[in-house]
């Protein structure tokens, strides 16, 4: 028993580590939903991962992103947060994509990928990473709003077309109709959005957040990827 994951061994046996060792996962976004889902895969021992996003850390970013630093502003996510991926397990596989995933991108995603996590904020994203997962086969979890947010126990799991007042949700249960898709297992808030000013310089809508309701969502995740891939 290897003395790392001994204490996740305990419970979830000698064959469940084996499986997460030889599952590869796709996270898009690495941000404060992603970079935690990362964060806790890492942990539990995935063996493989495929990391994209094309952001880098922003000093805006370390009120909630596990990978921002004061010493990692200005750095690709990607990057960072492959580093910390090895620096908690060496032997892990690491992919990076330091690219904004639109529908117009190439590859990234085969057979080879055991599970899809969206963590990504843009909806024409979003429904194309769904139609890739449905038409490759490959399960997919899909993060739904947490901007604006303050309370981490709303939180719940369950399929688009059962969830209410999220206003992602909301979109993404229209298109993905559209679609034809039947089903997307996602974590969603059935708090209420608060209302934010917009941001004076820009005159955009930037969602406030904090550091306690992206983090729940992106371990929640984390945690239904390993129980579904053991």
């Amino acid at each position: 028993m290897s003395e790392q994951f001994s204490r996740t061994e305990m419970l979830i046996g000698k064959d469940g580590i084996e499986k997460l060792k030889n599952s590869k996962v796709a996270i898009f976004g690495i941000g404060g939903v992603g970079s935690y889902v990362v964060e806790a895969l890492a942990r539990a021992g995935v063996g493989s991962f495929i990391l994209v996003d094309n952001d880098e850390v922003s000093i805006s970013n370390l009120n909630r992103q596990i990978i921002a630093t004061t010493k990692t502003i200005g750095k690709p996510k990607v990057e960072v947060a492959k580093e910390r991926i090895l620096e908690i397990n060496p032997e892990a596989n690491v992919e990076i994509y330091q690219e904004f995933f639109m529908p117009e991108t190439e590859g990234i995603i085969d057979e080879s990928v055991s599970y899809i996590v969206d963590a990504i904020d843009t909806v024409t994203a979003k429904i194309e990473l769904v139609l890739r997962a449905n038409k490759l086969n490959i399960p997919i979890i899909s993060s739904m709003g947490t901007g604006n947010k303050l309370d981490p126990t709303r939180f719940e799991v369950t399929d688009i077309y059962k969830t209410s007042v999220c206003p992602l949700a909301k979109v993404m249960r229209k298109e993905l109709k559209q679609k034809a898709i039947k089903k997307l297992k996602v974590v969603y808030s059935k708090e209420e959005p608060i209302k934010v000013e917009k941001d004076e310089t820009t005159k955009k809508q930037v969602p406030g957040s904090t550091s306690f309701v992206p983090s729940v969502a992106g371990l929640i995740i984390a945690g239904e990827v390993v129980k579904d891939i053991i």
